[in-house]
């Protein structure tokens, strides 16, 4: 059955999407392959992760108060302390999933019509915005972050999701209103303060249903 759109216009002016787990496979599929090859719990790094999550090591990465070299240490201290022994460093070399080609042409689509910009969570760990270990990944993933208007990093800008700033910031970046926004994030936690600020949530469960959203959200053809 062809699908026929609606003539009502979008209120929707700039696409924002997170990067890790919208724009490429989620870094929890690699924590747990990790999990599961070294005898860990399910969702061992997850758990580790999410406690303090203010103060941890994760969190102190992300906002460049600690150095990768640090981070191995701390991050293998706070593991040590839930039973485990798992290296920070071996962590890092999870982070950089595989490209949804779908959900790139998705972004190339909406950058037709709309202002597009990326807030991701990263870490000065890998080459790039995108932490990829190897530098053909590396330049395949720097052409995708090139098509947004706007890249915001937590690693550069000192704040990382789920601060309320760093959305603004965004939303400055790229000139638009908040209500006037939607925004992409595979974690709930991301999406809560967006949403209070007025944005346009979805949280990405796989590219399918994501865009279903998004398609529904927007009035066009993603696909």
């Amino acid at each position: 059955m062809k699908l026929t759109w609606a003539i009502k216009q979008s209120m929707i002016e700039a696409v924002l999407w997170d990067f890790g787990g919208v724009m490429t496979s989620s870094p929890f599929e690699a924590f747990n392959r990790y999990e599961s090859a070294n005898d860990l719990p399910m969702d061992c790094i997850r758990t580790i992760n999410s406690t303090n999550p203010d103060t941890n090591a994760w969190a102190q990465l992300e906002n460049n108060h600690i150095s990768v070299d640090e981070f191995d240490l701390k991050f293998a201290q706070e593991a040590k302390e839930h039973g485990h022994s798992i290296p920070g460093s071996d962590v890092l070399a999870l982070l950089s999933g595989d490209l949804r080609p779908e959900m790139v042409a998705a972004l190339k689509i909406i950058k037709k019509r709309l202002k597009v910009g990326c807030i991701t969570n990263n870490m000065r760990s890998g080459k790039g915005a995108s932490m990829a270990k190897d530098t053909q990944r590396a330049a395949q993933m720097d052409e995708v972050l090139g098509i947004f208007d706007v890249v915001i990093e937590s690693s550069k800008l000192g704040i990382r999701k789920p601060n309320p700033r760093i959305y603004e910031v965004a939303c400055n970046e790229v000139g638009v209103k908040p209500e006037n926004a939607a925004f992409l994030d595979d974690l709930g936690i991301n999406l809560k303060p967006a949403r209070a600020m007025g944005m346009h949530t979805i949280k990405v469960l796989n590219s399918t249903q994501a865009l279903d959203d998004l398609e529904t959200l927007l009035q066009f053809p993603l696909r």
